[in-house]
């Protein structure tokens, strides 16, 4: 399928989805980003647990698009700081573990979102790599200069604690998310979840 059939199957879809159905939409990727958000690993080493969530909002940013990508990303920090259990089980969980040593990757994944869609969204593999890419480096980026902050060192150390051991997975994920995405507007033209 080439890249501008995709796209005007995108637009066309998302323009006629209704309110309703975009916050379905949007209830379904928090739960999914939780989900991800559980399939989490400590790192002796490191203040930051491995996980999926960064593959969970590159992926739904890549399938919905910038504007519900964000808003996924967006409501999903809302009902973890209101203390719904959708954080990695690795932190305190609430407002608490938004002011943690995850702080940073966890608030910038609605900035995240919107420029991975706004990239990669509704064109093809390489541009949702690259979309895939410059959001998870949007995500490292808000993760070290928090943890550099709340740890009050500098950003080499903070670059060698929350960047340096993620990269090689992040990459992964990436491709993962942009492989994902690209298959799926080519297998279900009729329902895309990508929106322009």
């Amino acid at each position: 399928m080439t890249s501008l059939r995709m796209q005007q199957i995108a637009g066309a879809r998302a323009a006629a989805w209704s309110w309703p159905e975009k916050g379905a939409v949007v209830i379904a990727g928090t739960l999914f980003l939780a989900v991800c958000s559980h399939a989490s690993l400590p790192l002796p080493w490191s203040l930051v647990p491995l996980n999926l969530q960064p593959f969970g909002v590159l992926l739904l940013a890549l399938l919905l698009g910038p504007g519900l990508g964000a808003a996924t990303a967006a409501a999903y920090l809302l009902e973890g700081a209101i203390g719904l259990p959708v954080f990695s089980p690795h932190g305190p969980g609430g407002v608490v573990q938004l002011l943690g040593p995850t702080g940073g990757y966890l608030m910038s994944y609605p900035l995240a979102a919107y420029v991975c869609g706004k990239l990669g969204a509704a064109k093809n593999f390489y541009s949702g790599l690259l979309g895939a890419v410059v959001g998870d480096a949007v995500v490292l980026l808000g993760g070290v200069a928090w943890l550099a902050s709340l740890t009050n060192s500098d950003w080499s150390a903070a670059f060698r604690l929350g960047v340096t051991p993620f990269l090689a997975g992040d990459f992964l994920k990436c491709v993962a998310a942009a492989a994902l995405a690209t298959a799926f507007a080519s297998w279900s033209p009729k329902r895309n979840l990508l929106d322009k």
